[in-house]
């Protein structure tokens, strides 16, 4: 037997970066960290390197058409952010790029771009961390390739503390010493990154943003992080006629709506919709963009970029989906259900059986006592997070 929730699995499943992705994406970012950490030129200024972005908190999803996976690898260094202009930070990787990836690179506003024929790279450079964090940065819990989805299980977590190592993938069941959970977490500043354009340093705290989205996936009951997936796929395929938000600015949206409580994913997609338009339902009385503070660098609002017309065309986007997903999570035929549930996410939501009977039944939608009988076997991308 099997609900909404059975499809909703598949579904993102269906959504997830493939393995061959993952593969391809781990390949990329190793090479890169390698050659970085070797290279004569830049080794002696590299403090360490790290992942941050989607892919790193479990949050990316399978990129459409001819696009490719993309990782950020966070480069720390020596530099002193109060002697080094940031153009000129940005321009001491450019021989090392033009070594290893010539023609498949080029210069971004905070970051250099590699764009290889299976994965995308970017280089973020960050000045120079305090000498108190740089031993911190150092550390496996920093450094790991894993991503949450691949550390948060009952028996295992993600800590950023000085004990903290990643689990044994030789053993079936690896768990996390109680030691390593009841120990303080660090509490690491901001890093610094340049922005060639406005030629200023600007604060980041990619760390804050994933032990953020950890403890918000917690507190969903694992939920969140697929409620972003979801919500990021309905946004690439059904928003198609603005360019911003995107990214880690609908991510960050999502956070703040989505409710603790989610009992489900489509519970948490319905009510982040509906907790979006009301929410914002002032801002959009009145034309203003709403803020959004950076986890961890609160004076930054990663919504700066939005114009009062983007914020009131994504905003009727949203309420025209609420709607919507209200009326698919109600429905109380599961093929109706995830007909609708397809309207709003397409074909990579998987359509029910026709219902035996016509008044609904025993096929029930996206209420929590729905079932249905399944004919084939659900073979989620992560038994941790579908």
């Amino acid at each position: 037997m099997g609900n909404i929730n059975t499809y909703f699995s598949d579904f993102l499943t269906g959504i997830r970066l493939t393995t061959t992705q993952k593969d391809d994406a781990k390949r990329g970012h190793t090479t890169l960290r390698n050659r970085l950490l070797a290279d004569e030129d830049l080794k002696d200024i590299i403090v360490t390197t790290f992942l941050q972005g989607s892919y790193r908190r479990s949050t990316a999803v399978r990129p459409l058409g001819e696009k490719r996976a993309d990782v950020d690898v966070i480069v720390v260094t020596t530099l002193d952010r109060n002697k080094v202009n940031p153009k000129d930070a940005l321009e001491k990787f450019e021989p090392f790029v033009e070594k290893y990836y010539k023609d498949k690179w080029e210069r971004q506003g905070r970051s250099i771009g590699i764009s290889l024929s299976y994965v995308d790279l970017d280089i973020v450079v960050t000045s120079a961390p305090s000498e108190a964090d740089k031993t911190s940065l150092r550390s496996k819990s920093v450094t790991t390739d894993m991503s949450l989805e691949d550390l948060m299980t009952p028996s295992y977590d993600w800590r950023l503390s000085k004990s903290w190592s990643e689990p044994d993938i030789m053993k079936a069941y690896s768990q996390l010493s109680e030691s390593v959970r009841a120990e303080a977490e660090w509490k690491l500043e901001p890093l610094w990154i340049p922005d060639r354009d406005a030629d200023i340093w600007e604060e980041t705290h990619p760390l804050e943003q994933i032990r953020w989205t950890r403890d918000k996936n917690k507190m969903t009951n694992g939920n969140y992080v697929n409620v972003v997936k979801a919500l990021k796929w309905w946004r690439t395929l059904k928003v198609t006629d603005l360019k911003y938000p995107k990214g880690y600015p609908i991510e960050h949206m999502i956070g703040d709506c989505c409710p603790d409580d989610a009992k489900s994913i489509a519970d948490g997609v319905v009510r982040t919709f509906e907790n979006f338009v009301s929410n914002y339902s002032t801002n959009r009385a009145w034309g203003t963009v709403p803020k959004f503070p950076d986890r961890g660098v609160p004076s930054h609002d990663v919504w700066h970029r939005i114009t009062s017309d983007d914020f009131i065309t994504f905003y009727d986007h949203m309420k025209d989906y609420a709607t919507k997903a209200r009326d698919a999570y109600d429905e109380t035929s599961l093929r109706k259900a995830t007909e609708k549930w397809q309207d709003i996410f397409g074909t990579k939501f998987p359509l029910a059986p026709e219902d035996d009977d016509e008044d609904g039944g025993s096929n029930k939608g996206s209420g929590p006592s729905g079932f249905t009988p399944r004919t084939e076997v659900t073979e989620p991308g992560s038994s941790r997070f579908a």
